[in-house]
């Protein structure tokens, strides 16, 4: 998406470019200034939070979770679920990674093996399931297959939501066709996790995510810490459905994103290959090996992260090189670069996020090159987040036929 700036100007305390742009029916004013950038994220006040829309106009799709509340709610959901995701828990997550992504890659190999040379993949829907069955797995003991549902009418209320008229007042609780469907939808995805939920709760598998939230549904009810129009299984089917989504979209149009610029430049897609080739040889990627993997850092993010003034004049070019010295050296402003957020509000699942992208695409890359399909259209689409309109097509081929 092109944001265009309406006005650019210094004054007071704000510097570099202001301007407004829309993501669907929502305004918002951009500040790309560096300097408050650094202010923020250094901020540890609870006023600072997340738009009250997120929990009202989206609330059937976030509901009051980590990813939308604000205040000492935010604060006692944050406590629970950040700890779930530290990098040493995260690496023990690897070999689970591992696994997932191997699976996808033996239908990519059947696929090769019947259909010839160069096989048209829907890359953005493999990366969905893959992206799915990884945080379904990691967090709440189960699979792709037993949450298939669950991920099937979130993406579909997505689509219906991103839809409607953000903003106007009073609309959402109308009862019209569309706020129908929102709503039955929004049961059917409750229903679907409190299912889940009752089938793990007496289970004795490894402690997860979801049994860290069974447990503090119990104490922070036992102790009055949830609000009044939060009861127990509202508090742990708002966190999973953030879970469900942030672990599963976000991740998967990144790492479409990722292949489809790989796709488009082979010259990078050659010169990752030859790393991961190098750090892992024939050997299944570790936590040791993907920390070594600095190509695969490299990964591009727009808005404040196209400013020439902070990236230079090649701000628009496809360039991972500018990160080969590490961000300090990438930008003028360091704190300028925030792919996970900033501050307190920074997303507890980045380690997560970028261990699973590196072994997505370490694997995949050692095992195939990939090149545009003749059918991918360009069409970014707003629906909450920036994804391909008509899919990722790639054309993919075996390396070892």
């Amino acid at each position: 998406m092109n944001l265009y700036p309406l006005v650019t100007y210094e004054f007071g305390c704000f510097s570099g470019p202001v301007f407004i742009y829309s993501t669907g029916s929502i305004q918002f004013l951009c500040i790309t200034d560096p300097e408050k950038a650094k202010e923020i994220s250094l901020c540890t006040s609870l006023d600072l939070g997340k738009p009250s829309y997120l929990s009202t106009e989206r609330g059937p799709l976030l509901g009051k979770g980590v990813l939308s509340s604000n205040g000492t709610y935010w604060v006692h959901q944050r406590k629970i679920i950040a700890p779930e995701f530290y990098l040493d828990k995260i690496k023990v997550m690897v070999n689970l990674m591992v696994e997932s992504t191997t699976e996808m890659l033996k239908s990519w190999e059947r696929k090769a093996l019947s259909c010839g040379e160069n096989v048209e993949i829907s890359i953005d829907e493999d990366m969905r399931a893959l992206s799915a069955d990884i945080i379904s797995r990691a967090s709440f003991g189960s699979n792709y297959t037993e949450g298939e549902r669950i991920f099937s009418k979130l993406r579909t209320l997505q689509n219906v939501m991103s839809s409607s008229k953000v903003g106007v007042p009073g609309l959402r609780h109308i009862p019209n066709a569309h706020n129908r469907k929102v709503w039955r939808l929004e049961k059917e995805i409750e229903t679907e996790i409190l299912n889940i939920v009752q089938a793990r709760s007496g289970s004795k598998c490894e402690r997860n995510l979801l049994k860290a939230l069974l447990e503090a549904a119990n104490i922070l009810k036992e102790n009055g810490d949830l609000p009044e129009d939060i009861d127990s299984n509202k508090f742990i089917v708002d966190n999973c459905k953030n879970i469900y989504f942030a672990g599963h979209e976000t991740t998967a149009i990144s790492a479409s994103w990722c292949l489809l610029l790989l796709a488009a430049h082979p010259d990078w897609q050659v010169c990752a290959r030859e790393e991961v080739i190098q750090i892992c040889g024939d050997n299944i990627p570790d936590a040791d090996m993907l920390r070594r993997m600095k190509v695969l850092t490299m990964i591009p993010i727009p808005v404040l992260h196209q400013h020439p003034e902070l990236w230079g004049s090649d701000v628009k070019e496809f360039n991972p090189a500018r990160f080969e010295g590490g961000t300090a050296k990438a930008c003028k402003s360091p704190q300028a670069y925030m792919p996970f957020g900033v501050g307190t509000r920074t997303c507890v699942g980045q380690h997560f996020a970028m261990m699973e992208l590196k072994i997505m695409l370490s694997l995949i890359l050692s095992n195939f090159s990939l090149s545009l399909a003749p059918s991918y259209n360009h069409c970014p689409a707003f629906k909450f987040v920036v994804q391909p309109g008509y899919g990722v097509h790639l054309n993919i081929k075996h390396l070892f036929e």
